[in-house]
């Protein structure tokens, strides 16, 4: 078993939401008519898909599974979106574009892959002069979070950082902010931990001991954000190309 096996039957690889997301849409400044646009990390496509509604543009959309990818076409032609989705498989840390080749860059929990600040400054030449990046990074929303949280993610995480270190990474890195936004943390049970049970749960007969050890993994990390209270979450960062 492998995290496409869980993830590639849910709607969502990583924590969002439909509507944040647009909401998100309506505070970027004007873009060009026909926008560049790229989602880096896009797993089976839901950000995808909304970028290239809402824009009517096409849409640039990299993973490193080929298997999410062929999700996402699937997705797309059924939604009549097939002729604004282009998928490329690549290392989202070498994709070798040209400069300055994208108006907006939208990655949505992708961008640990890279650690932050190595996203931001590998991702920038890619911009357009003034291009918007909207980057969701997984953040601690206090200086003291529980003990438990911080040493589990010290371990599996140790470049997660608050939001003031974040925004200040992302200065650092070439970038006006625009903003930064939480996700609501409904949006992590509703929409990605509650999905993800049932899937553990539908596998759980059939696995192996091996597979075990893999979905308890996943369910330790659900449950230690249950118990949490709101220590952390993704906050989504609209950022601006200086």
């Amino acid at each position: 078993m492998d995290l496409y096996s869980i993830f590639g039957a849910l709607e969502r690889q990583s924590p969002g939401d439909t509507a944040f997301a647009e909401r998100m849409l309506r505070l970027l400044p004007a873009l060009p008519a026909r926008p560049r646009i790229a989602d880096i990390g896009c797993g089976t496509g839901t950000g995808t898909l909304l970028l290239a509604e809402h824009f009517q543009a096409s849409v640039m959309a990299v993973d490193t599974s080929s298997e999410f990818l062929r999700i996402l076409e699937q997705r797309a032609a059924e939604r009549g979106l097939g002729g604004l989705v282009v998928t490329g498989q690549a290392d989202m840390g070498a994709l070798g574009w040209p400069e300055g080749s994208l108006d907006l860059l939208w990655s949505e929990g992708a961008a640990y892959h890279l650690t932050l600040a190595g996203a931001l400054a590998t991702w920038r030449p890619l911009l357009a002069p003034g291009g918007i990046a909207v980057v969701s990074e997984l953040t601690w929303f206090t200086e003291l979070p529980p003990e438990e949280a911080r040493g589990y993610w010290e371990s599996n995480y140790p470049a997660m950082g608050t939001e003031a270190e974040n925004l200040a990474r992302a200065a650092a890195a070439g970038y006006e902010v625009l903003g930064a936004h939480r996700l609501p943390e409904m949006a992590w049970r509703r929409n990605f931990y509650g999905p993800m049970r049932q899937r553990i749960a539908a596998l759980r007969p059939a696995a192996t001991e091996e597979d075990h050890a893999l979905l308890d993994e996943l369910e330790t990390e659900a449950a230690l954000f249950d118990r949490s209270d709101g220590a952390y979450g993704y906050t989504y960062y609209l950022l601006r190309k200086t």
